[in-house]
């Protein structure tokens, strides 16, 4: 079974500072929530994918690291001690506990499932409880960057808003994410078995795998550059990350959004690109939907 893709989490020092970024950029931003373990976060949603713009909140709410764990919120503090950017990509789930099982047969190496709960605000101001499955991976040859699954054990209705997926630019999917690394073949094995997909195509520029819904493209330098135009983060990590995300939606409408908000951009290859060190580290690839 394929593992699409649920989310990018983008990791920013300035929560409101980042959300008033991404709305000068035509974006809808939920309102901010607060996790138990002391992270907040706010959502640029589409269409059943989402941009978590995340900082952090209370570092004393965050649990002490232990041998064999993973802290999600440890991880994003540590990430975030180095630079602003896409820090984990999430993939979907309807059974994590299935999923770890499958990951662990592949020889993935995996962490103990972390459930959690949280309040979201809806578009009247009223709040509801949502709840999340959640199975953290490692990828030692991408090893500053986050991997896992998430399963959405809440009412739909509860999280996914069709007044928070109206955006200005006529935003409608988060078409592909766009990993740099200097030798992508090398992350074909990870990233087969962590989205299930084993079928991609595979060049010396570059692997591309397509979950069924959201494509992940992992590209060298020289190859995000020839094909996007795309500079990468001045901070990216030795080993790589993500770098951009491809958003389908109406260019005209994007293009006037960034020229009303001075936003630094230009045309390359059918895109509207806004580089990584412009935009909090992640860059934004404007495709028209």
């Amino acid at each position: 079974m394929l593992r699409g893709v649920d989310h990018v989490v983008v990791a920013v020092r300035d929560l409101e500072a980042a959300c008033a970024l991404y709305r000068s950029l035509g974006f809808t931003i939920t309102p901010t929530a607060y996790h138990p373990f002391g992270t907040k976060n706010a959502l640029v949603q589409l269409d059943g994918a989402f941009i978590e713009l995340l900082s952090v909140h209370d570092e004393s709410l965050m649990p002490e690291a232990t041998e064999g764990d993973f802290s999600f919120a440890r991880f994003n503090q540590t990430f975030l001690e180095d630079r602003e950017g896409a820090s984990m990509l999430v993939l979907r789930s309807d059974n994590v506990d299935r999923d770890l099982a499958i990951f662990q047969a592949l020889n993935l190496e995996t962490y103990p499932q972390f459930d959690f709960e949280r309040e979201a605000v809806q578009p009247d101001g009223s709040t509801k409880t949502v709840s999340f499955s959640n199975g953290f991976l490692h990828n030692a040859l991408m090893d500053n960057t986050g991997f896992f699954i998430c399963h959405h054990k809440h009412e739909p209705e509860h999280f996914w808003k069709p007044d928070y997926q109206q955006h200005a630019n006529g935003a409608q999917r988060l078409c592909s994410v766009v990993f740099s690394a200097d030798n992508p073949s090398d992350h074909h094995e990870f990233l087969g078995g962590f989205s299930g997909q084993r079928e991609m195509r595979s060049t010396s520029a570059g692997v591309v795998v397509d979950t069924g819904h959201g494509v992940l493209e992992v590209l060298t330098p020289l190859a995000a550059k020839t094909f996007y135009g795309l500079d990468l983060p001045l901070s990216l990590a030795q080993d790589g990350g993500i770098a951009a995300l491809i958003i389908c939606l109406d260019l005209a409408r994007a293009k006037a959004a960034l020229d009303a908000a001075k936003i630094p951009y230009f045309d390359y290859a059918g895109h509207l690109v806004v580089q990584p060190d412009a935009l909090c580290g992640c860059g934004l690839l404007l495709r028209q939907a």
